[in-house]
């Protein structure tokens, strides 16, 4: 796994994460699952500084 995220990517993914994470706590609804899973994701994302997507798609935003 090699690094493909830039820094201000990075920094997105991880502010939305706990965005996403913090509104998955707030509610009881079938939705927050859903909100949990993707901020966990973006979570991950941030701290690794990989995106299999991007990898999948031959993206990488780090210079």
């Amino acid at each position: 796994m090699t690094v493909n995220e830039s820094t201000a990517d990075r920094v997105i993914r991880f502010i939305l994460a706990l965005v996403l994470i913090y509104f998955a706590f707030q509610s009881a609804s079938p939705w927050s699952w859903i909100l949990g899973i993707v901020g966990v994701v973006l979570l991950f994302t941030a701290v690794t500084g990989f995106c299999a997507i991007y990898k999948a798609l031959g993206i990488s935003t780090k210079k």
